[in-house]
C-alpha cells in the first residue's frame, strides 16, 4: 500500500479504487460506496434543515402559547364585565334577594281587588301628552 506522501502524485489514478469512476468497471467506488448503492446518508437528510425545522416548530409553539394567553385574558375580562350577584353584591344583599324570591301574590286577594275595582277595562291606553 502506498504511503500518504505517495497519494498526491499522478500514480494515484493507477492504484485500485483511486482512479476515476467508471474506469475500473463494476468495482468502481465513489465516496467509499458503490455507484449503484442508494445514498447511504438518505436517512439523515432531514438533519440538513434541522435548524430551520426547529425554528419553525418553536415559532408555532410560541404562537400557540400567545393565543392561549390572549384567550385566557379575554375570558378574565369577560368575567369582570359580567354581573354575578354572589360575587358583586355585598353579603347582606343575598339574604334580601332570597326573601324577595320567597314573596308571592295571593291569587284570591288579587281577584277580590279586580272585582271591587272601579276602573274601566275597555278604556284606551293612557299615553302622556296625548289628548283623547
Amino acid at each position: 500500500m502506498p504511503e500518504p506522501a505517495d497519494m498526491s502524485g499522478p500514480d494515484v489514478a493507477k492504484t485500485p479504487g483511486g482512479g476515476a469512476p467508471g474506469k475500473e468497471g463494476k468495482d468502481s467506488v465513489t465516496n467509499g460506496h458503490a455507484e449503484g448503492e442508494a445514498n447511504p446518508f438518505a436517512e439523515y437528510m432531514w438533519m440538513e434543515n434541522e435548524e430551520e425545522y426547529n425554528r419553525q416548530v418553536e415559532e408555532e409553539l410560541l404562537e400557540q402559547e400567545f393565543l392561549e394567553r390572549c384567550f385566557q385574558e379575554m375570558l378574565d375580562e369577560e368575567d369582570q364585565d359580567w354581573f354575578i350577584p354572589a360575587r358583586d353584591l355585598p353579603p347582606g344583599v343575598g339574604q334580601l334577594q332570597q326573601q324577595l324570591n320567597g314573596l308571592s301574590v295571593n291569587d284570591s286577594i288579587a281577584e277580590d281587588i279586580v272585582r271591587k275595582s272601579s276602573l274601566n277595562p275597555e278604556a284606551k291606553e293612557f299615553v302622556p301628552g296625548v289628548k283623547y
